[in-house]
Order: structure tokens, then C-alpha cells, then sequence
């Protein structure tokens, strides 16, 4: 089974730029898909973007499309999650999670996820 650690979040002003990155050990962490999700106070998580072990093909959610890029280091284990442009609704705790190994196709929902991270902060704010 896969480990998965966030950092990078912090204060950023608006139009500001940050990057995640989420560091995976275990055993052979490149053959799991890794999603990015983000909750803010008072609402429920929502998938933000993911990335897939088969092909990398990526998917974001319509809200970060075209501010946010999540790209992977298999040398490194480590994907991240570029954000650019950022607003004040992006504020949240953001996680980054592993499925199992089955879902070589990443998804945006969160069940299939099942290796959590302990999130790291973004806070958007002048």
C-alpha cells in the first residue's frame, strides 16, 4: 500500500501563485493514480484534479480549469499541483489520496480513494 504526504500550502495574495506537492512511499507508488481534493469550512470536499497511473491523462474540475496543472515525478514520487491565479474561493485544506491499485484511470470522486494525506492549508487572502 502507497503512503502519501502533502506540503506547500500557505498565505498567497490573489492572482498569486503556489505548488503543491504530494510525496508518495511504499511499494512502487508510480503505479497508483493520484487525485488532489480540497475542502473549505462548512462545505464538502470536492475533487479538484487527478492524475492517472496508465496514461497520466489528467482531469480537473470546472471551477480550477485552466489555473491549475497537476503533473507527476516518477523519479521523485512526487506529483504536484500547480496553482496560478489563485482566488479567495480556493481557500481550503488540501489533500492529495491514492485509490487502489484497480483504478488505473483517475476519477474525481472521492470513494474509490482510500490512502489520505493530512492536508496542508491554502489560504487566499489581501
Amino acid at each position: 500500500q502507497v503512503q502519501v504526504v502533502e506540503s506547500g500550502g500557505g498565505l498567497v495574495q490573489p492572482g498569486g501563485s503556489l505548488r503543491l506537492s504530494c510525496a508518495a512511499s511504499g511499494r512502487r507508488p508510480d503505479f497508483y493514480s493520484i487525485g488532489w481534493f480540497r475542502q473549505a469550512p462548512g462545505k464538502e470536499r470536492e475533487g479538484v484534479s487527478c492524475i492517472s497511473s496508465s496514461d497520466g491523462s489528467t482531469y480537473y474540475a470546472d471551477s480550477v480549469k485552466g489555473r491549475f496543472t497537476i503533473s507527476r515525478d516518477d523519479a521523485k514520487n512526487t506529483v504536484y499541483l500547480q496553482m496560478n491565479s489563485l482566488k479567495a474561493e480556493d481557500t481550503a485544506v488540501y489533500y492529495c489520496a491514492a485509490p487502489s491499485l484497480l483504478f488505473t484511470k483517475c476519477v474525481l470522486g472521492s470513494e474509490p480513494y482510500n490512502t489520505w494525506g493530512q492536508g496542508t492549508q491554502v489560504t487566499v487572502s489581501s
